[in-house]
């Protein structure tokens, strides 16, 4: 473990202060340019819905941890009570959504801040000074940073739960047990993916702690058997505290989210719906005053089903029914930037011992998990594993530092590194969602990813811009998204996979003598929705676009000669 002295740390928290207030103008200037994402809409309403009855039902009946929403909203419903009239979650959310974006900012600067601090625990101050500006000019986490949505908010949990475990192994219990069982609460309550990741990131560290103490192999030779029961041994403080850890966390679970003290509807359906006799009669009555729900643990049941359930996934121009493994392997190294890629590839070649670090055995652990996730929506759901393969590096590239450079190379050196990673953040500004990197470029980004890696409906606002010019004609949009502004002149909702198509020839009586703006996540998906929209699709898979922005592809149906030239 690096040095993590408080003195002269003057210019570093200088440092530290300059990238957060950077990175967060980066994310503030861009969540202006963006119309609200698939997401937003509803967490705003439930966050408000929780503020004004005091009940997380909503947020909970979907799966979705109140944390990060609570924080998102609260200065919306304090601003409501203020002036004496409550805001509309629809009809004021354009309003309101700034706010809620900036608020995010709170997560950012912790996950800024506890890297910093994990990373130079680890490697010493230059790995913190290198974690810093890895972490602010990721387009990813800036991306997320600037969005009211959850994923940011577990990302600098589960930093802030690494950092305090890794802290207190060997300490007492209130460091050791305690205050790590609350930071594993809070990542509950801001997500619930963290209920595996927390678990696993507890994991590696302690295995990574055994390895470094030579504890891990048994004295002298032994079988496999005794290598099992070897291991059982080395393990059982990891298994004492993570016990208390975990219970701990969930009964903090249930005290933040609360409870309804309401029976659950859907566990009295199901009871009711049982053939008569003796157990039906038990678990009726059971159902109808079991009343501790909603409570948050409900949450973390659903998303569980969720996971288990799975659902379609779209990546290298596919669209899978199901998950398939190698989804987040592949999103990474199209998502992931190339001076982060490179960095990592030269790592693994030429020094693979210097990523054998703690935060480098918890992002390893949680690659190898990702293969095992059944939901395939986005880089959002593995944002923890990018954050923590950035201090990985940053901590590798603190012990390999050259000290015997002279002064003036290594600035040189510094400089150039700086201005590379630099350069793609600069360049992908406001569209940190749309991020691709350069080793793709031959390719659409659009025929790549979809959904929250690339097109989760921000793009409403861009494509008022290119509308402008163009406002000779209506514009319908057949939209991936739930901003109530596409309700809104200049845009005609046509949601085109509810209308009663039957052929490829029933999409231009709706369309004619208009425009028709498509999401490009729809494209992706149209076999997941319903009939109606693949054979919309195949309709205008016969058409060329005249134009596009960055999530939206835009056909001519204006005139039958506009219609002729764009074939």
């Amino acid at each position: 473990m690096g040095p993590d002295r408080p003195q002269k740390n003057g210019p570093d928290v200088c440092w530290f202060l300059f990238w957060a207030c950077a990175s967060s103008l980066w994310c503030v200037t861009a969540a202006s340019q963006l119309s609200a994402t698939f997401d937003e809409p509803f967490y705003v309403k439930a966050g408000l819905t929780g503020w004004r009855s005091g009940s997380h039902y909503l947020l909970l009946k979907a799966g979705t941890m109140p944390l990060p929403i609570d924080v998102q909203t609260l200065p919306i419903f304090l601003w409501e009570k203020a002036r004496g009239q409550p805001f509309d979650p629809l009809a004021d959310l354009h309003q309101v959504l700034p706010l809620a974006r900036a608020m995010n900012l709170v997560f950012w600067w912790a996950l800024l801040f506890y890297g910093w601090r994990l990373a130079r625990l680890l490697g010493g101050p230059w790995a913190g000074r290198v974690a810093v500006v890895l972490l602010a000019c990721e387009p990813s986490l800036l991306a997320h940073a600037s969005l009211a949505t959850t994923d940011v908010s577990v990302t600098a949990c589960l930093l802030v739960l690494v950092y305090h475990f890794l802290l207190g192994r060997g300490r007492s219990w209130g460091w050791r047990v305690g205050v790590p069982a609350l930071c594993y609460g809070l990542a509950l309550v801001a997500k619930a993916s963290a209920l595996a990741y927390g678990p696993l990131c507890m994991l590696a560290i302690e295995l990574h702690r055994l390895a470094e103490e030579g504890r891990l192999q048994p004295r002298g030779p032994a079988g496999l058997w005794q290598r099992v029961k070897h291991l059982w041994a080395a393990g059982h403080e990891l298994r004492r505290d993570g016990a208390q850890i975990v219970a701990l966390a969930f009964v903090a679970i249930f005290f933040y989210c609360g409870c309804d003290w309401q029976p659950q509807q859907s566990f009295v359906d199901w009871a009711h719906d049982l053939p008569a006799g003796a157990l039906r009669d038990s678990l009726v009555w059971t159902s109808e005053h079991l009343c501790v729900f909603s409570n948050g643990w409900e949450g973390l049941v659903r998303q569980i089903r969720h996971n288990v359930r799975g659902h379609g996934a779209f990546v290298l121009g596919e669209w899978f029914p199901r998950a398939v493994w190698y989804y987040f392997p592949v999103v990474l190294a199209i998502k992931l930037t190339v001076p982060t890629l490179a960095l990592l590839a030269i790592l693994l070649i030429r020094r693979p011992r210097s990523l054998a670090t703690s935060v480098g055995a918890c992002a390893a652990i949680l690659f190898a998990f990702s293969v095992n996730c059944r939901v395939q929506i986005g880089i959002r759901l593995v944002l923890p594993l990018v954050a923590l393969l950035l201090l990985a590096l940053a901590v590798a590239v603190a012990r390999l530092q050259p000290l015997e450079w002279p002064t003036r190379a290594k600035r040189f050196a510094a400089l150039g590194a700086l201005a590379v990673w630099l350069l793609p953040v600069l360049l992908s500004w406001p569209n940190g969602l749309s991020y691709t990197n350069l080793l793709w470029a031959g390719t659409e980004p659009d025929h790549l990813v979809s959904e929250a890696n690339y097109d989760w409906g921000q793009g409403l606002n861009e494509l008022a811009r290119w509308e402008k010019p163009h406002g000779g004609a209506k514009l319908q949009v057949w939209y991936f998204g739930t901003d109530p502004i596409v309700f809104e002149p200049p845009f005609h909702h046509l949601p085109l996979h509810n209308q009663p198509l039957r052929s490829p020839d029933d999409l231009e009586p709706l369309v004619r003598g208009h425009y028709l703006a498509v999401s490009t996540t729809i494209f992706a998906f149209h076999r997941g929705f319903t009939p109606a929209s693949s054979i919309a699709v195949e309709a205008l898979a016969r058409r060329k676009p005249i134009a596009r922005t960055t999530t939206f592809l835009i056909y001519d149906f204006t005139s039958p000669s506009r219609e002729a030239a764009s074939r």
